[in-house]
């Protein structure tokens, strides 16, 4: 039996009645996983409110499929405790957990049509006839796939394919779904539509849970109400996607999570009433959020490449000078490089009127508001 069909089959058990009935929150409490002796997960803390998508992202070996297949029932932590609905989880197997997973790779039946791969579950405990037709038609129909119900998955596309894995997952009617990379092996076009259909089947499910392991950072910032990044088995930062995005905690989730342009600053007063102190990098003094930083200390600065500009927006831009090392044209868009100092950063400018030669002095603004300061030691 295929993982994703075995997870369907443990959702629909009888243990887990009890499970589908309470809140679908998760939470991780010191959970650390090792093989053979080598720690993957170290102990991991984090909680998942009920009906929110947490995307958890990072680099491959981060640990973050391990905290999955955790809570999955897949892997046993070497210590700590897993909840969901506030009940511990820990020592019960897969099928008494109350979720349903979807993995990166279909795992459909190749020999049962739609709407057997999508009934499996159901069958599985023997559900009625009537109710396995209706979860079917209910399922097929929240992801758009009703019309093919009669169909192989040899005669449907990449992204049709996954609906209908999502479909099976759906019809067991759980409270927390995983999502392990469910978009990767698809084409960057029919990925595109799947995030959409992902955020439009949540917004028709409010109350479903999500845990959704990624590569992709594009997908994280378009689905998630909040954001876990792992590095080496650790947790590197968590919070709500656009305060992680724009006030990232350190330099791994600054760089992770969209480019990040980081310049060394030296903090030169304290803070206003606003929040707001001044900085400086080489010659210029910027201002910028900071309130807890002391008047000496030297910080990252961090800005993303479109929120600088080549001309300044009001009185109050922020001004670097650098020199132009590359440039990227890509239609509407132009990607710039510029050298500041011993830094690069990066522009990303729209619809240039003229286009800069490489090696000329280039004038780049930022807002206040849109930039942020980094501890340089800062780290996981």
């Amino acid at each position: 039996m295929s993982l994703a069909a075995f997870v369907d089959e443990a959702a629909i058990a009888s243990g887990a009645a009890e499970l589908r009935g309470a809140a679908s929150t998760v939470a991780f409490d010191r959970v650390s996983v090792a093989y053979r002796g080598a720690v993957v997960l170290k102990p991991l803390t984090l909680e998942v409110a009920a009906g929110e998508i947490l995307a958890m992202i990072g680099p491959s070996g981060s640990g973050k499929t391990t905290a999955l297949r955790a809570v999955a029932g897949f892997v046993r932590p070497a210590s700590g405790r897993i909840r969901i609905g506030g009940a511990d989880v820990t020592d019960l197997p897969p099928y008494a957990r109350g979720l349903a997973m979807v993995v990166q790779n279909y795992a459909l039946f190749p020999h049962m049509r739609v709407f057997d791969n999508v009934a499996f579950g159901l069958h599985a405990r023997r559900a009625p006839k009537a109710l396995v037709e209706a979860r079917v038609a209910e399922a097929l129909s929240v992801v758009g796939m009703a019309p093919y119900v009669r169909r192989y998955p040899r005669e449907l596309s990449g992204g049709q394919q996954q609906r209908v894995a999502i479909a099976r997952a759906l019809a067991v009617r759980p409270k927390v779904l995983l999502l392990d990379e469910p978009l990767s092996a698809l084409d960057a076009q029919i990925r595109r539509s799947m995030v959409e259909e992902i955020a439009r089947l949540h917004g028709e499910l409010p109350d479903l849970t999500v845990l959704y392991v990624t590569h992709d950072q594009s997908e994280a910032l378009t689905l998630a109400d909040r954001i876990a990044i792992l590095k080496d088995g650790a947790l590197s930062a968590v919070g709500r996607t656009g305060d992680l995005y724009r006030r990232p905690p350190n330099r791994f989730s600054a760089e992770f999570l969209g480019r990040a342009n980081l310049l060394s600053v030296v903090v030169e007063s304290d803070a206003d009433a606003s929040g707001f102190v001044a900085v400086r990098a080489g010659d210029e003094r910027l201002v910028v959020p900071g309130a807890d930083d002391r008047v000496g200390a030297t910080r990252l600065l961090c800005v993303r490449p479109q929120n600088l500009t080549l001309a300044p927006d009001g009185a109050h831009s922020n001004r670097l000078v650098g020199t132009l090392r590359e440039i990227h044209w890509q239609g509407e868009l132009t990607h710039l490089v510029a050298q500041v100092g011993d830094a690069l950063l990066r522009v990303v400018a729209t619809r240039l009127p003229t286009i800069p030669a490489r090696g000329e002095r280039l004038e780049m603004f930022f807002a206040p508001a849109d930039a942020s300061l980094i501890a340089e030691d800062a780290d996981v």
